[in-house]
């Protein structure tokens, strides 16, 4: 260790704090004692993992990329025909959530005892797969908890999939994206025929409410035509729900009544409803008159 200024002074290092070269390369660890394929983790399994990653990745970009999200009408909170739906990945949930013994009562059940479950099964599987075998077929636990998984969230998916085209086929309901798609088309092909510029036409006035201080008015207001054809009888043309202003150029006082006791197209029968709600047929047969007197002005 030196002291002072000399050229010819000694120094001893005490403690050399220089990097020292490798004498060996690192040898990767022996994994000989666990039957089957193993490898280290690091950098090894990692780095396939990260690969195909971004190889999955790419694929959901170009998906992105390539078709537009389907984008519905505003939320209408009076569309009764709209069938709400989750997304693909939590079908299987939305589908447990539908039976007896997960909904209900029994809604704690479904919605924190299965995932309880699930969870804790995940949690559990690290100390309930304790053997050094790496080839699933030898590992009953961990492949049994495993293809029961698959097995429960691949047939949820499908009934709920398959449950909600049988409903929308039941209710003739067209899905809200498609129908705005096919509107959107059906108005460019308007526009781009209507001899050059494709400007749009006035919308039609409306027509108005007839009689509108009858004391038929109020009895609708009590009637379960307000929950679907409005206040204001204008309907819900994104649902397919007619409007009721100048219903009467289109039916009689007797065929309303028809439609009230039988039911038109996906509109079930609401006679039996609207006594549970308290009119009686007189006050039907009056709204039946007062509806055939809505018609367009002249």
């Amino acid at each position: 260790m030196a002291h002072g200024h000399k050229t010819d002074e000694k120094i001893v290092y005490v403690g050399d704090s220089r990097v020292r070269a490798k004498s060996s390369r690192m040898i990767p660890q022996d994994f000989s004692a666990y039957p089957g394929k193993s490898e280290v983790f690091i950098p090894n399994f990692l780095l396939k993992e990260w690969m195909v990653g971004v190889v999955v990745l790419v694929g959901i970009l170009t998906l992105v990329m390539s078709e537009a999200a389907p984008l519905g009408y505003p939320a209408d909170p009076t569309n009764t025909q709209f069938i709400p739906m989750p997304d693909w990945y939590f079908l299987f949930m939305y589908q447990l959530l539908k039976y007896p013994y997960t909904s209900n009562q029994f809604v704690v059940l479904g919605t924190v005892g299965v995932p309880g479950i699930l969870f804790g099964g995940l949690l559990l599987a690290p100390f309930l797969d304790t053997g050094k075998e790496r080839r699933f077929y030898k590992r009953p636990i961990a492949s049994a908890l495993m293809f029961l998984s698959l097995t429960a969230v691949t047939y949820l998916t499908y009934t709920s999939w398959h449950h909600y085209q049988l409903e929308l086929k039941e209710k003739n309901v067209i899905p809200e994206h498609i129908k705005r798609e096919e509107e959107m088309h059906a108005n460019k092909g308007k526009a781009g025929g209507e001899g050059g510029g494709g400007a749009k036409k006035p919308a039609a006035q409306a027509a108005a409410i007839v009689a509108p201080d009858d004391p038929a008015a109020a009895i609708y207001q009590k009637s379960t035509c307000l929950s679907c054809h409005g206040g204001e009888l204008k309907g819900m043309p994104s649902a397919k729900i007619p409007a009721l202003r100048g219903v009467g150029d289109k039916h009689s006082k007797d065929e309303i009544l028809g439609i009230i006791k039988k039911g038109q197209g996906s509109m079930p029968a609401q006679y039996d409803a609207n006594i549970s709600k308290g009119l009686t047929e007189a006050d039907i047969d009056k709204l039946a008159d007062w509806l055939s007197k809505q018609k367009a002005s002249k």
